[in-house]
């Protein structure tokens, strides 16, 4: 039975990647790919590694930086339990869930903020146009 393999090419063009940002990945220790052709130029990707690739970009859409995604991905690869596994992910989501929901806060403060400015530049420019009108209609008095 042939084991499939992946080409930086084709793992890059699936999910929408540049090669850099492949060879970024491996160098960061999240993918490990097999080296063929003269000197191992070529890099020749497993399954194994497809999985990581889509663990590690979901990780980024969750926001968890990439030591955080290697650090849970190669405790899934470890033979060990999964209940410390478990527990770390757990830990890592609470940490990010709490940067998030600062993150939100102070989005929310800022936006009232603006929305406390745009009131008052209504109101003065209300001020503002209702003016000569007013000298308008005092001159013709």
């Amino acid at each position: 039975m042939a084991t499939t393999t992946y080409t930086i090419s084709d793992l890059a063009r699936e999910f929408d990647l540049t090669t850099r940002a492949m060879r970024f990945y491996e160098d960061m220790g999240l993918l490990q790919p097999e080296r063929s052709g003269p000197g191992g130029r070529n890099r020749v990707y497993s399954a194994r590694d497809r999985t990581r690739l889509k663990l590690t970009l979901r990780a980024k859409r969750l926001g968890l930086s990439l030591s955080e995604a290697r650090e849970i991905i190669d405790m899934y690869d470890s033979p060990r339990d999964t209940g410390p596994q478990l527990k770390k992910f757990l830990a890592i989501l609470a940490q990010h869930r709490h940067q998030l929901e600062e993150q939100m806060a102070d989005l929310q403060a800022n936006l009232d903020e603006v929305k406390v400015h745009e009131k008052e530049a209504r109101a003065l420019l209300s001020r503002l146009e209702k003016a000569p009108r007013d000298k308008a209609a005092a001159r013709q008095v």
